[in-house]
């Protein structure tokens, strides 16, 4: 009886006609780069590079990064800004930033193909929840090939509203795609010894 009940139930369950909203991808794409900062109003207050290198650190440590209808893709913010998320799924994608006490920001990917590695360096996070790309020509979309040389395709995709055209790359140029991208150092030492 039990295990009849159970049958009936699985039944009416795959009867209803509705897809799961999340599936893994079997071409996973990688997304990395890093935030540059937050977009803010000056508030008048005394800044030194110092207090804006804690602030950022700060910052990085308390956003929070995710994948609209992909709760399985891996992956983080680090300490220095730099983001690395895996496992996404191709097509068009949506990742939300969320810093600390601040408002949801969306980047929105469109025609992104199987197998990609995203880099958007240089992520501006705004207030009224949109991401600007503070250097859209260095956006990359790559594909691993076997070919000597990169090479651009005639695909493209759509990074934060920019075209980026999709290139083609030797398959050992691809060894990075599950590192997080090393952010530029924009803090000054805090001592310097003669």
């Amino acid at each position: 009886m039990m295990r009849a009940g159970l049958a009936l139930t699985l039944f009416l369950l795959g009867c209803t006609g509705e897809l799961p909203s999340a599936h893994l991808s079997k071409e996973p794409i990688s997304v990395r780069g890093w935030i540059a900062d937050v977009e803010q109003q000056q508030d008048g207050a005394f800044r030194t590079v110092e207090t804006e290198s804690a602030r950022r650190i700060q910052l990085f440590q308390g956003t929070n990064i995710w994948v609209e209808n992909a709760p399985y893709v891996s992956g983080g913010v680090a300490e220095t800004g730099a983001f690395l998320l895996l496992d996404v799924p191709p097509g068009n994608v949506t990742v939300d930033f969320t810093p600390p006490g601040g408002q949801n920001a969306r980047l929105v990917m469109e025609n992104i193909p199987g197998n990609a590695d995203v880099l958007i360096p240089a992520v501006l996070l705004k207030p009224n929840g949109s991401v600007a790309l503070l250097d859209p020509k260095a956006v990359k979309v790559r594909l691993a090939a076997k070919i000597d040389k990169p090479r651009q395709t005639n695909m493209s995709a759509t990074i934060a509203g920019v075209l980026v055209p999709v290139i083609e790359v030797p398959i050992a140029e691809m060894v990075d795609r599950r590192d997080y991208p090393n952010a530029p150092g924009t803090a000054a030492p805090l001592a310097t010894v003669k």
